[in-house]
């Protein structure tokens, strides 16, 4: 489904925006700055404080109270039991929101829940986009962020512009929980890649190649992607105090993996990664960047 369109966002539309974590913080900058009128909700408050000190936003005390008003509430929290806790109850974001107002849920989840939400909403009269990014928490400060999403058409149609605020590419994959789907293949993909990666560059070393210069050449050749141009010099100098956590890799693995045993497919690479993560996390790299993998690889530090 193309996304491209002359439309250009409402100038001064009422939104809301719920958790504000390293993606959430920025996303909301982003809309407030583009002349949004961005009312903000995070467990924490003194976060929510401090970005409204920033943003001159508006504070709620409840996800309930952040949705009153708002055409287009936006959601970036940490898993699914996060999200249902932000979305449903009394105090969740559903119980304020106005009828036809869709909530826009950034939340890497699952598929399950997902399809969960959008049921709710549409028993309530609202609509449900699960819209999933890719790009980490520097696509987010950039506003260069890949949203994949999944839901029904009108809803996605009024939203997209607005996320573009904050996004390069915006694009509807399919029906409700296609969002999430499409995450998990990028997850994926990107586990796979960064092992090979870590393997060759080891390769290299040990080879005592100079690996600076052989990925500026095999960088220009079928090997090149985004991981080897962004990842690749940095995992030369051992230098992973930034970017994807190992942690957050870990729980989007495990959904995959879950998925994949639900629908019948099997993810050998995947599993094997995914435990490689867990040896990461044991030498303390739980926040390190998800190329750390390559530390597996080396002997210990003396």
């Amino acid at each position: 489904m193309s996304t491209d369109s002359p439309s250009a966002p409402t100038a001064g539309l009422s939104v809301a925006f719920i958790g504000l974590g390293v993606m959430g913080y920025p996303m909301a900058g982003h809309l407030a700055r583009a002349g949004y009128r961005v009312t903000v909700y995070n467990r924490t408050r003194a976060r929510a404080e401090r970005w409204c000190a920033e943003h001159a936003g508006t504070l709620a005390p409840s996800a309930a109270q952040a949705a009153l008003g708002a055409r287009i509430v936006f959601c970036c929290v940490g898993n699914d039991d996060d999200l249902r806790a932000v979305v449903l109850g009394p105090e969740g974001a559903f119980a304020g929101m106005a009828t036809e107002a869709v909530l826009v849920d950034h939340t890497t989840a699952s598929a399950q829940i997902a399809h969960q939400l959008h049921a709710r909403a549409r028993s309530l009269g609202l609509h449900f986009v699960d819209a999933p990014v890719s790009g980490g928490q520097a696509g987010a400060e950039k506003g260069q962020l890949t949203v994949m999403c999944g839901g029904d058409l009108p809803p996605f149609e009024q939203v997209q512009h607005v996320i573009r605020t904050y996004a390069r590419a915006v694009t509807r994959i399919g029906p409700s929980g296609s969002g999430q789907l499409a995450k998990m293949v990028n997850q994926l993909c990107i586990a796979g890649l960064l092992q090979g990666l870590s393997e060759g560059i080891e390769f290299g070393r040990r080879a005592h190649l100079d690996m600076e210069l052989v990925l500026k050449v095999i960088g220009q050749g079928a090997a090149q992607s985004w991981q080897m141009d962004n990842r690749g010099p940095t995992m030369v100098q051992d230098r992973f105090d930034f970017g994807f956590a190992v942690d957050w890799m870990r729980k989007d693995l495990g959904l995959c993996l879950d998925e994949a045993r639900r629908i019948g497919c099997s993810l050998p690479v995947a599993a094997l990664v995914d435990q490689f993560y867990a040896d990461i996390q044991a030498m303390g790299g739980g926040r390190w960047d998800t190329s750390s993998l390559i530390r597996r690889l080396r002997p210990p530090r003396p």
